[in-house]
């Protein structure tokens, strides 16, 4: 299944203002990356997001979160947002405010 272009298009717009950010093909869709560290993406059509640890365990807990899980292995410290809880532009800016915080705590590759 193609990713959601429309998502990635939001995603896009909303990172596009910030330093140090660059885009790549993984997973099937795209991911966004803050100093050569992935801190967001597209799969299917879900928002992926690395939040951390702590940061991931808690938002698992939240309606429309689940773990980022694509091979039967969830990543530690991301998860992935079901269309229903990024459906607006203040909903989608959170997660990924949330998610540049944490990629902001790692060293630049």
């Amino acid at each position: 299944m193609p990713y959601d272009e429309k998502l990635e298009a939001r995603i896009g717009a909303v990172v596009a203002g910030w330093e140090d950010v660059s885009s790549r093909k993984m997973f099937g869709g795209v991911c966004h990356l803050l100093r050569g560290n992935m801190l967001a993406g597209v799969w299917k059509e879900f928002l992926i997001l690395r939040l951390g640890g702590d940061a991931a365990d808690f938002a698992r807990e939240l309606p429309h979160v689940r773990p980022f899980d694509i091979t039967g292995r969830p990543m530690k410290g991301w998860v992935m947002i079901e269309p229903a809880g990024i459906r607006t532009a203040a909903q989608l800016n959170a997660w990924l405010k949330q998610a540049r915080s944490f990629a902001e705590t790692l060293p630049p590759k």
